[in-house]
């Protein structure tokens, strides 16, 4: 089935901050954080004996939409190179990850570039739902919630960032 190119879609964001690597790297590695930071993502915990960023350690998250849409997700850490690399597949209740988060980070002294990206996976997701309904608009409605990831991306980071 055509899936409108939601498989492999992607949205980056780079930003540059005025904190060491080491800092950010226990932010974005702090699962519970999320829940303070992200526009969408209110919980987020560690689970099955983890507590923190390794290689098939497990995470669970909830997010909240604006349009009252609520999500529970596990997700499962991929990469996790400290202070550089941490990325990681959402499940929603299926074999296949909906979606991988990254982040790659750049220390320059003081400052640290975060490069963070999102990638669409082969699963099920509202994403892919939404696009799936509306066929006559799939690619409009898979750029809104692109640009809205970036976004949201964006925000997550600068509030991330003041906390620091």
């Amino acid at each position: 089935m055509d899936d409108y190119g939601v498989t492999g879609a992607t949205v980056e964001v780079q930003v540059l901050v005025g904190v060491r690597v080491e800092e950010v790297w226990r932010a974005i590695t702090d699962v519970a954080g999320y829940g303070r930071w992200s526009p969408e993502c209110v919980y987020g915990a560690w689970v099955d004996g983890a507590d923190g960023p390794a290689v098939g350690a497990w995470f669970e998250a909830r997010n909240e939409f604006a349009d009252g849409f609520k999500t529970e997700v596990q997700c499962r850490v991929t990469v996790a190179e400290e202070p550089v690399r941490f990325g990681w597949d959402v499940f929603g209740g299926e074999d296949l990850p909906f979606a991988h988060w990254e982040y790659e980070l750049v220390g320059r002294g003081e400052e640290t570039l975060i490069r963070q990206w999102f990638t669409h996976g082969p699963g099920d997701s509202g994403m892919r739902r939404a696009v799936l309904a509306d066929a006559g608009r799939a690619e409009e409605s898979k750029q809104r919630r692109l640009d809205e990831l970036g976004r949201n991306m964006e925000l997550t980071i600068t509030a991330m960032v003041k906390c620091l």
